[in-house]
């Protein structure tokens, strides 16, 4: 009786933290960012592509240019403007602590929307980071402080707002604050995976169970009890939640599994910090997801993840049968209204079931919270400790590309579905001598699938054998190989402009000028403008194109415009063209006698445009 009385003062004890810490937050302190009704498209935690999302996406109605409100009294700490991420945002902090940033925005409102154009041009750059003096814009809760947009890695108009600690910099779930968003749904389970933890859950696929809702809960249709040959296991679940009246499938937010009515371990996604989400990677089964499989989110904490998600409680999750007995197992999943949905079941071990272990050789393993390294002829890969989450087989394959400019074999490791969490080095030797003039024209290129990424490589000599290696870090497995890239980038000449013409492109009519430059390794690291020798702002929102909107700085007249556009290792391309602006007289309507069946002309806007052929 004292044990089951124990029991349950732990339990209330931690099912109370979250709680506890939700009630120690500022309710009602910070208001809705929009003057229309508070509704979701994405929450806090939902699973993103190698991150948890940081903070909350509020519907816009599919309308860019709505008003964002300060969601309370404070001053604007910091801009940002960037072609993927937050696009344009806005970080304002508060006295009591926390701060609010405010992302994918259009147009900053109109004293900000100066000043930080006046940053640009002062730095000559589009893309700039500022923070922003305490004294220089103070807002009180309600002000105006930008309009809404679709900028940056925004996939459709929204908002993107959330909460941080100042000085953690922790983001915290916003929907702890009491926001005006109505949630009385418990969360959906869907699908529930068993793993055999006497191996890596990399080198196996799980065992998956279908899952029914009943009136006491959920259940495994048919399967009171699922017996295993396993004396090793561990859970994940695909889960989600809705809140009232929308149908979008936003993330968890926590999850405890127990044995035998005993916490063993949970998680809750209501503080993460950016240096960490992407442990995310660890917290889901990256292999099944990239193989195309649904998300499942574990009930165990890998080896290698030193994340702060998870809580353990008797165990880091992985349950040991070393009985026969039938054991009692819950799956506790909430949303940050505590609505809950249980999963109940029970597992026993069964001999009659169980298959040998499979012998695994300690050789060609890359093994977490150790440094791994592989060496052959040609390659080496080096691997900090904590690079991996769970053991996994090194696989290593060798081929003698002939790719154009290439400089070295191709070399694949492992694939693309293995996470890994910090940058590997990767060192290859040269199959050609590398001349002086190349040496810092060298790039390593990572394929996999349909997706590449190129670093600029540091070409190391060894001349105590008369080798050359060259060496470069990724962020993932794949096929690695060496080239020189002594090509420029490429801008294409206007459609009204002819190489060696004299004639001036009439612009009267055009609202902009557009570029798309291109680049053999698709790697534009510099572009620059200048008109009439002064240096002119192109944005390049989403990396789709460089565009300059006419304004004061290009007043009517003739023009010199002249552009740069740098790649990777330092190739640059550079042209320019002369253009003309004129007051625009529309031409005048035609009379047309009444008997007479005239057609209307509409006149098109010009622009410079350089798109790709």
């Amino acid at each position: 009786m004292q044990s089951r009385s124990l029991i349950l003062i732990i339990l209330i004890f931690l099912s109370s933290n979250l709680v506890a810490q939700s009630s120690a937050l500022p309710k009602y302190y910070f208001r809705n960012p929009l003057g229309i009704p508070m509704q979701l498209a994405a929450n806090f935690g939902e699973l993103r592509p190698n991150h948890w999302h940081m903070g909350l996406d509020i519907r816009t109605n599919q309308k860019e240019n709505l008003p964002v409100y300060a969601a309370a009294t404070g001053y604007i700490a910091h801009i940002g403007i960037r072609s993927q991420g937050f696009g344009r945002s806005i970080v304002i902090n508060h006295p009591n602590g926390y701060s609010t940033l405010y992302a994918h925005l259009n147009n900053f409102f109109p004293a900000l929307e100066e000043y930080v154009t006046q940053q640009q041009y002062d730095q000559e750059t589009w893309a700039i980071e500022l923070d922003i003096p305490k004294e220089k814009f103070p807002v009180s809760k309600g002000q105006l402080i930008a309009y809404s947009g679709n900028t940056g890695g925004s996939e459709g108009p929204h908002l993107h707002f959330e909460i941080r600690d100042i000085k953690t910099d922790r983001c915290i779930n916003p929907l702890l604050f009491s926001f005006p968003v109505a949630d009385n749904v418990p969360p959906n389970l869907v699908k529930l995976a068993m793993y055999d933890r006497s191996y890596s859950v990399y080198e196996q696929t799980p065992t998956f169970f279908s899952l029914k809702k009943t009136d006491s809960g959920y259940i495994i249709p048919k399967m009171p009890v699922i017996k295993t040959g396993l004396n090793k296991i561990s859970f994940a679940i695909q889960a989600y939640d809705r809140l009232s009246g929308l149908n979008n499938p936003n993330g968890i937010y926590s999850a405890k599994l127990y044995l035998d009515e005993e916490p063993i371990i949970s998680f809750a996604l209501d503080s993460i910090d950016y240096d960490e989400t992407v442990y995310i990677n660890a917290q889901i089964d990256y292999k099944y997801r990239n193989n195309g499989g649904s998300l499942l989110q574990h009930l165990s904490q890998l080896p290698g993840n030193h994340g702060i998600v998870y809580k353990k409680i008797k165990s880091d999750g992985t349950i040991l049968l070393n009985d026969t007995a039938i054991h009692a197992v819950s799956i506790e999943v909430k949303d940050a209204y505590l609505n809950t949905s249980v999963l109940n079941f029970s597992i026993q071990h069964d001999d009659s079931l169980a298959k040998p272990l499979i012998s695994q050789s300690p050789l060609n393993r890359f093994i977490p919270n150790q440094v791994n390294v592989l060496e052959k002829p040609e390659f080496e890969m080096y691997l900090p400790e904590t690079s991996l989450y769970d053991t996994i087989q090194s696989f290593y394959f060798r081929n003698n590309s002939t790719t154009a400019n290439a400089v070295t074999a191709s070399h694949q490791v492992n694939d693309a579905s293995i996470p890994v969490h910090n940058d590997l080095t990767i060192r290859i030797k040269t199959n050609k001598p590398i001349a002086e003039e190349w040496k810092d024209k060298i790039i390593i290129q990572r394929n996999y699938r349909s997706s590449n990424s190129v670093r600029k490589a540091e070409l190391q000599s060894d001349a105590s054998i008369g080798a050359q290696w060259i060496s470069a870090k990724f962020d993932d497995f794949g096929t690695y190989q060496g080239f020189v890239d002594t090509e420029p980038p490429k801008i294409n000449d206007p459609d009204s402009y002819r190489e060696g013409s004299a004639d001036t492109i009439d612009l009267s009519t055009a609202t902009r000028i557009l570029f798309q430059p291109t680049d053999n390794f698709r790697t534009i690291k510099n572009f620059k403008a200048e008109l009439d020798g002064q240096w002119v702002r192109f944005t390049n929102d989403k990396d789709w194109s460089y565009i300059y909107n006419f304004d004061e700085r290009c007043p009517y007249g003739v023009h010199e415009l002249k552009v740069s556009v740098e790649d990777l290792v330092g190739n640059v391309t550079t042209k320019s063209w002369w253009f003309k602006r004129y007051p625009y007289t529309p031409p005048q309507k035609k009379v047309i006698n009444k008997k007479s069946k005239g057609k209307s002309t509409k006149t098109k806007s010009k622009e410079i445009s350089t798109k790709k052929k």
